[in-house]
C-alpha cells in the first residue's frame, strides 16, 4: 500500500531541503545520493520513488534553489529604481555574512564547475532560472542609448555571482573584502543613468 500523496510531497521536500543544503556547501558531485538520503533521514532506496536518477534530482534542486533566492533577493524592493534598487539588492548578496556561511545562500558559487560539466537539462534550468531573474531585475533599472535595462541586469548578475565566487575563494585575505566592496561600487555605477550620451 503507497504512502497517501500529502506524506509523499513532504517527504520529496524533505530530499530537496538536504540536497539544496549539501549542494551549496559541496556542490553536486560532492552529495551522493546516499549522503542526501541520510541527511533527509531517509533510506537510500526510497530515492527513487522521488527522482528517476541523481540528474533529476539536481535540476529540481537547483530550480528549487534559484527560485527561493531570487524571491529573497527581490523581498521588499518593489517601489525603488535605478542605483537605489541595485544598492538594495547588491548589499544582500554580496557581503561578508554570505561570504563566509559555511552553507552559502546562493547555491552558484559551489554548483557552477558542475553544471558546466553537467548534461543539457542542467544547463536548460540555470538558463531559465537566471533568465527569471534578470527580467525582475530589469524592471527596476534604467535603459538609454548606453545600455538596454537587461544588459544591466545581466551585467550586475554575473558581476554579483563572479565576486562572490572570487571573494570566498580568496577569503581571509585583504583582497575578499575589496572584491565586495568593489562590486557593489561597480553594479552601482552600472545602473546609473544620470550620465547620458557622455
Amino acid at each position: 500500500m503507497g504512502h497517501p500523496p500529502e506524506q509523499k510531497q513532504a517527504t520529496h521536500e524533505r530530499i530537496l531541503e538536504a540536497a539544496g543544503l549539501l549542494f551549496r556547501r559541496q556542490g553536486f558531485a560532492g552529495a551522493s545520493v546516499e549522503t542526501v538520503m541520510k541527511a533527509a533521514g531517509l533510506t537510500v532506496g526510497g530515492f527513487y520513488a522521488h527522482f528517476g536518477s541523481k540528474q533529476a534530482l539536481l535540476v529540481e534542486s537547483l530550480s528549487r534553489m534559484l527560485a527561493g533566492r531570487r524571491a529573497e533577493w527581490l523581498r521588499d524592493l518593489d517601489d525603488l529604481k535605478g542605483p537605489e534598487w541595485v544598492s538594495h539588492f547588491v548589499r544582500r548578496y554580496l557581503n561578508r555574512t554570505h561570504r563566509d556561511a559555511e552553507t552559502p545562500m546562493c547555491p552558484l558559487p559551489a554548483v557552477m564547475s558542475d553544471v558546466v560539466r553537467g548534461d543539457a537539462g542542467l544547463k536548460e534550468t540555470l538558463a531559465r532560472e537566471m533568465d527569471a531573474t534578470v527580467e525582475a531585475m530589469a524592471a527596476h533599472l534604467p535603459r538609454d542609448e548606453r545600455a538596454s535595462a537587461r544588459e544591466r541586469a545581466l551585467a550586475t548578475y554575473a558581476l554579483c555571482v563572479g565576486a562572490l565566487s572570487l571573494a570566498r575563494a580568496t577569503s581571509g585575505t585583504p583582497l575578499s573584502d575589496e572584491l565586495l566592496a568593489a562590486a557593489r561600487r561597480a553594479s552601482v555605477l552600472l545602473a546609473d543613468d544620470s550620465k547620458k550620451g557622455s
